[in-house]
């Protein structure tokens, strides 16, 4: 499903939060571009249409998306924030050659345990770290 500006003003306005054009710009660029980026890619790439963007804006708006469960921040390595526009269930493949990180259904409900009664479950995630096909093809 594509999301339109008004989808977003609208989903910010229902969540409560200030709707700025920085903010429409992230969204707009997570949901155009579901490499799960990083900050610095986020500002770098909006950086040449927000002159004026700074990463203070980009770090705070992905704090406040992620608040609200617009967007899911994902921390697959060490030290490495990344942002994803998909929230629902579903894991994640990063290739250990190229850096892709995949998206694929994942079934979380089975992850739970009986040792965790009683516990709040904020999060699950579910990562896996490998070599994708097409690396797997240029090594050969």
């Amino acid at each position: 499903m594509k999301f339109t500006s008004d989808d977003f003003a609208k989903e910010l306005k229902s969540k409560n939060i200030r709707l700025s054009h920085q903010r429409l710009k992230v969204l707009e660029y997570l949901s155009e571009n579901k490499c799960h980026p990083t900050v610095d890619q986020i500002y770098t790439n909006l950086l040449k249409e927000i002159p004026t963007l700074s990463r203070t804006t980009v770090y705070s708006t992905l704090g406040a998306l992620a608040d609200a469960g617009m967007v899911k921040a994902i921390n697959i390595e060490d030290n490495e924030i990344r942002y994803d526009i998909t929230v629902e269930d579903h894991g994640h493949f990063k290739c250990e050659s190229c850096g892709s990180i995949y998206d694929f259904p994942a079934d979380m409900s089975h992850l739970e345990s009986e040792v965790l009664n009683g516990f709040k479950i904020r999060d699950k995630n579910v990562y896996f770290k490998g070599t994708c096909p097409m690396c797997l093809v240029n090594k050969n």
